[in-house]
């Protein structure tokens, strides 16, 4: 096939990826919603004009021509006014936000509906609702992460040596060319070579690339080196040496610029898809996991490289966020690349999983519109009562999240300006996989 055939079939993949992450969302707050007993009269991907859909019992299943998210519609998400009515939109604009809510709340409102609406149900049902939408996410970024990585692998740096340093230079040199009286490497003088994999270090068994860094690092003094070569084991033996190398942090990444006096052998390894295991796969869970909090967090501080990037001509930050026409093009280019099937397939399987993570740390913010301003207002409504009872007040009764709209449609136009701005950087400037 040609690369342009190859990356438009990426992309399809991708939207296939995308509509199926969104219907399995849905799916979600529908089983969930349902099996309380809330009537649910729409089931929609995407948005905009109806493509093709169909009724089944009292719920309209569809597909609409926007595949840029889905919905459910729930019969009376927000109480009536104080009245016990939907009231008519009053001339106040933040007030008739709030009314313009509730009247929506109760579309299609039928016979007997009244014991089946959405705020009338105990408040840790309400949670399970909105929360069984983003858990559909996560649910499947952890399934498909944990499988890519126990069953294809991933590029890992490995304890094999890919190459050994002739002599001894300083991390922070200005050249890495050997000056004429520098001595040989530790690993050098050694006999190391290109293709050693070292098994055991000092006679400990080693099996990760971090765990024999840390060894060396911390060296003091003459060590046996374990290596299979040609299939055969053979034991050297390397003198360490003080030498300044550059500073890793606590995930074993190396902080360009910054330099540390450690146990220095003079080799780099070579790395290459390798399988984890379970509990490996699981840190590594944990580790993606804990980088997608992170990079939400940091989104506001992003909004400057993207303005530039889109608007300046700026360069494009690798850590830059990315939209879904990014990411499609993305994942047009992972399927052009001359590397095996199995990493094409294994790496467009991680960026469907990380979109699924995205979407669940992004749902899970306390903010309306999104799943986890509903929960808030679920919760909140939880210690109102309780604090209630505890007091033996009245109860206070359901708490109006209808009323929080005019911070809704705040939160929703700054997330559509957002959307806005990372589309343009991602047409005139987007990200690639290489320069």
């Amino acid at each position: 096939m040609t690369i342009a055939l190859m990356t438009a079939l990426g992309i399809v993949v991708f939207a296939v990826g995308l509509l199926f992450s969104i219907a399995w969302h849905e799916l979600g707050h529908l089983s969930t919603a349902k099996m309380f007993g809330i009537r649910v009269p729409q089931y929609m991907v995407g948005f905009g004009p109806t493509v093709w859909s169909r009724r089944k019992g009292e719920t309209e299943y569809g597909i609409k021509a926007i595949p840029l998210g889905g919905y459910i519609r729930m019969i009376g998400m927000f109480p009536p006014g104080d009245d016990g009515r939907v009231r008519q939109r009053s001339t106040s604009p933040f007030r008739g936000m709030i009314e313009d809510a509730r009247a929506a709340a109760y579309e299609e409102l039928q016979p007997g509906d009244d014991k089946r609406l959405f705020y009338t149900r105990k408040p840790w049902k309400r949670v399970i609702v909105m929360f069984a939408g983003p858990f559909m996410n996560l649910v499947l970024a952890v399934v498909i992460f944990l499988g890519v990585l126990m069953t294809f692998g991933i590029n890992t740096t490995t304890t094999t040596v890919a190459a050994v340093n002739e002599c001894v230079v300083s991390a922070d040199a200005a050249t890495d060319s050997c000056p004429k009286d520098a001595p040989p490497t530790p690993a050098n003088a050694a006999g190391l070579r290109a293709g050693d994999t070292i098994v055991a270090f000092d006679g400990a068994e080693i099996t990760e690339w971090g765990e024999l860094q840390t060894r060396i690092r911390e060296a003091t003094g003459p060590v046996t080196l374990t290596v299979e070569r040609d299939g055969e084991l053979r034991t050297l033996r390397a003198d360490p040496i003080r030498n300044k190398v550059t500073r890793i942090d606590g995930d074993g990444a190396y902080v360009p610029g910054e330099y540390v006096t450690a146990g220095f052998l003079g080799f780099a390894p070579a790395t290459g898809v390798v399988r984890q295991s379970f509990p490996e796969a699981v840190d590594r869970m944990g580790e993606i996991m804990t980088n997608g909090f992170e990079a939400l967090l940091a989104v506001p501080s992003k909004v400057p490289g993207l303005w530039e990037a889109a608007f300046n001509g700026g360069e494009r930050a690798e850590d830059s966020p990315v939209g879904v026409v990014g990411a499609a093009r993305v994942s047009g280019e992972i399927i052009a690349l001359e590397i095996p099937a199995s990493q094409r397939v294994a790496t467009m399987l991680f960026l469907v999983a990380g979109f699924n993570l995205s979407l669940f740390l992004f749902n899970m913010l306390p903010l309306l519109p999104l799943d986890g301003g509903h929960i808030a207002g679920a919760l909140w409504e939880s210690v109102r009562r309780f604090f209630a009872k505890v007091f033996r007040r009245p109860d206070p009764g359901p708490f109006d999240v209808a009323k929080l709209m005019p911070v809704a449609y705040v939160v929703a136009g700054a997330f559509i300006c957002f959307t806005l701005l990372v589309l343009v950087a991602d047409v005139v400037n987007p990200v690639r996989l290489a320069g």
